[in-house]
């Protein structure tokens, strides 16, 4: 074995991990739910905070 067997290894090897993180990632549907939830979370804070303040979405005191 010399060093073209093991880069072609490699590259297959690299090829194949490629392929399964693409396959978890747009492949497997139980994760959209748990993809989506984690884009919203850094607005997540935001709403805590504004609905802590008693804000709206302006930033202004809410009628009460």
């Amino acid at each position: 074995m010399d060093i073209n067997d093991l880069r072609a290894i490699v590259t297959v090897v690299s090829f194949l991990t490629f392929l399964g993180i693409v396959w978890w990632a747009y492949g497997v549907k139980a994760n959209k739910k748990r993809f989506e939830e984690a884009a919203m979370l850094p607005f997540a804070d935001e709403e805590a905070e504004r609905a802590e303040l008693g804000l709206d979405r302006n930033r202004e005191r809410k009628a009460s």
